[in-house]
């Protein structure tokens, strides 16, 4: 999957908590800020975390009491009718609306209620069989988070993904998950359908964790596009990514990073956001093409900065030229300094004035 520029993605995840007025002001913000889509999070509380399960440390560190993941996931679900509004406000914005399910009833509705074509699947879901097998099933195209993967991990992800684009009629099970991952039309789909995202799963990700040459180790092993989620704080490890040829880029941001949450903390605030994006683009466009050679805006530079054969003193016509009447001197637009040795020793068919480019006509 190629896009014709890098895909900024603007991360809202959580971050509206649970208020619609917030989410709406996020996607305010992702717009202004030059983002080509902000992404939510959708799941159901009940269906992706068990009543007692932990929470991370950076969720605990960040909660303003010690309520359960349970309880704080509960508080920050999406209704159905909230996504209808979110993307139809994103539509009248003109910025792309993206989800992530956590859980199968959730890509259900995605695909299924908003139509989604795009889905984002999270790291933590990454050895999630079921849920990677009915994205894929689908036909649409996913973007792949990373975090806390193996190679080998990342490659059994991709044989389920592989096993269910190409509608493979076999029996479910990791040989044949294997077997279309390695066709030439499992590869195809693959090729066609899917990103993987580098990430640290880590908030925030300290930058000696970010290993951002990794992003280019999935390149090279599994031929597809790649891309960045971003967890460490500020803006330039995201930037560098775009330098190493990211095609999409993720990252979290928020309206206030001293609001109550468990991501705000590790999220940029909108002016910072527009900061990222304006970089990228920079860098985008700073990228350009492999292809060495002079370009318009510096071509009427040659000669102001190029040096021509000069006379350094007065030359007698007949006189030889020499290392001691002639030098290389600016500007270009006489014989160039790689004709030295072609001209040392040869006579003057006329006089010059100190300065007085040579040519190649009259050497």
């Amino acid at each position: 999957m190629n896009y014709r520029r890098i895909y900024v993605i603007a991360e809202a995840g959580v971050n509206h908590n649970g208020d619609m007025d917030l989410a709406m002001k996020l996607i305010d913000a992702a717009v202004q800020a030059g983002a080509d889509a902000i992404k939510f999070q959708t799941f159901k509380t009940k269906n992706l975390v068990c009543v007692d399960a932990p929470k991370a440390r950076y969720q605990n560190e960040s909660a303003e009491n010690r309520e359960s993941q349970f309880a704080m996931l509960k508080r920050l679900e999406l209704t159905e009718a909230a996504h209808f509004q979110l993307m139809q406000y994103c539509a009248e914005k003109g910025i792309d609306f993206l989800s992530t399910p956590f859980d199968l009833p959730s890509l259900s509705f995605l695909v299924d209620r908003l139509h989604l074509s795009c889905l984002k699947i999270s790291s933590g879901d990454i050895t999630n069989g079921p849920l990677l097998l009915a994205a894929a099933k689908r036909g649409h195209k996913i973007i792949l988070s990373t975090g806390i993967s193996t190679l080998s991990e990342i490659e059994r992800a991709l044989s389920v993904l592989a096993f269910g684009y190409i509608g493979d009629k076999q029996e479910t099970s990791i040989e044949n998950f294997e077997r279309a991952y390695c066709s030439s039309e499992g590869q195809a789909s693959l090729m066609e359908k899917v990103v993987l995202l580098h990430c640290t799963t880590e908030y925030p990700a300290p930058f000696a964790d970010v290993n951002l040459r990794a992003m280019d180790t999935l390149r090279n092993a599994f031929g597809l596009a790649v891309g960045y989620s971003d967890h460490t704080c500020g803006i330039a490890i995201p930037i560098a990514a775009a330098a190493r040829g990211a095609q999409v880029i993720e990252k979290h941001f928020t309206m206030d990073r001293t609001l109550p949450g468990p991501d705000h903390k590790a999220s940029l605030e909108p002016q910072e956001l527009m900061q990222m994006i304006q970089a990228v683009r920079q860098v985008e466009d700073g990228l350009g093409t492999a292809l060495k050679r002079p370009v318009p805006s510096e071509i009427e530079n040659r000669h102001i900065a190029r040096k021509s054969l000069v006379a350094s003193r007065p030359i007698q016509k007949g006189e030889s030229f020499s290392c001691d009447n002639i030098s290389s001197k600016r500007p270009g637009n006489g014989l160039s300094p790689m004709f030295y040795w072609n001209v040392i020793g040869k006579k003057a068919k006329r006089g010059y004035e100190t300065d007085e480019s040579l040519s190649a006509e009259e050497v």
